[in-house]
């Protein structure tokens, strides 16, 4: 028997993600303009983990799903750990992957290597009803590249230059990222998580 799973974002890349993720467990993943949602909760979280749960209650609460909420964000040691919570409005709303991208080499113009260390950070919550029932926060660190190289992934992937590979992540294959990434650890986890209660479901319906 399949069950929804609501993922609380219309961004369709992070359905898509999220479908490939929940493969051959008994889920559709569904969105909230599905269920007629269109408002979002405010963000006022001060940690990625607090904007995460915001999220995921605000949605299991409106739709009695089983919901998956995450929020992510890149930090810069040259800028105090900005953008940090903004990543994603860093530049404004609106503004492009492009337009952020320029806008943080702009920042980090004529500092050096040594410098320009920064970190992406993941977190994804799981709610049922008023229950937080799962949460999971992970990072990677690295340095912001010089310039935009690589036309794979997106967000400031194509900037952030990860040491052990000695590339950017938008240099490498999606599927080698995530196997050392901020949101493929996270993920990896939520995925344990989700099968677990499953397997779960099923003992205690054969009970």
């Amino acid at each position: 028997m399949t069950a929804d799973l609501l993922l609380a974002s219309q961004n369709p890349g992070k359905l898509n993600e999220m479908r490939q993720l929940v493969a051959g467990l008994p889920f559709r993943v569904v969105a909230p303009l599905d269920l007629g949602i269109e408002q979002a909760p405010d963000e006022t979280g001060t940690t990625f983990v607090e904007n995460a749960t915001i999220k995921a209650l605000s949605y299991a609460g409106r739709s009695g799903l089983l919901t998956v909420a995450d929020d992510s964000g890149i930090s810069v040691d040259a800028l105090g750990g900005k953008p940090g919570l903004h990543s994603s409005r860093f530049g404004g709303e609106g503004a492009t992957d492009v337009e952020r991208n320029r806008l943080l080499l702009e920042k980090l113009e004529g500092v050096p290597q040594e410098g320009r260390g920064a970190h992406f950070t993941s977190a994804v919550v799981v709610a049922r009803g008023e229950s937080v029932l799962f949460q999971a926060q992970e990072e990677v660190h690295g340095f912001i590249a010089e310039a935009v190289r690589g036309p794979n992934g997106f967000g400031y992937d194509p900037l952030f230059f990860y040491p052990p590979f000695g590339k950017t992540f938008g240099e490498v294959p999606r599927e080698q990222k995530d196997g050392v990434s901020h949101r493929g650890k996270a993920f990896a986890r939520l995925r344990t998580f989700l099968a677990d209660l499953v397997a779960e479901a099923e003992r205690k319906a054969h009970r």
